[in-house]
């Protein structure tokens, strides 16, 4: 068996935006917990505007996808958003795919996603 990389979160802000950095696979199991708890957290803290940087995820399956479905509702309840910044590759086809790229704004910058909340 391949040895698993673990999954690494850093928290930051920009501009008022907390800004998620996420490397490593986000798939079933302890990286998709992991994600969901980090931005759990940020919401219960009061956070209300947040960006997904996927550009170092090398692959995502349905439950990290539920996981940014479920965050995405949860922030919009809440009277916030959920912006993600994926490039090219196989995360932007999964969310192209499964048109998750319609529901949650997807940007192809950091730049840019901090430019939509102005």
């Amino acid at each position: 068996m391949t040895e698993r990389i673990p999954m690494e979160i850093n928290v930051r802000e920009s501009g008022g935006v907390s800004v998620i950095d996420v490397h490593g696979r986000l798939t079933i199991g302890e990286p998709s917990e992991q994600l969901h708890e980090a931005l759990q957290s940020l919401i219960d803290g009061g956070v209300r505007k947040v960006i997904v940087v996927l550009t170092a995820i090398p692959q995502i399956d349905s439950s990290g996808l539920s996981t940014l479905v479920r965050i995405s509702i949860k922030l919009a309840r809440e009277g916030g958003v959920l912006r993600l910044v994926c490039g090219p590759g196989r995360v932007r086809d999964a969310l192209t795919v499964t048109r998750l790229i319609e529901a949650i704004p997807t940007f192809d910058s950091e730049s840019a996603a901090l430019a939509n909340f102005a």
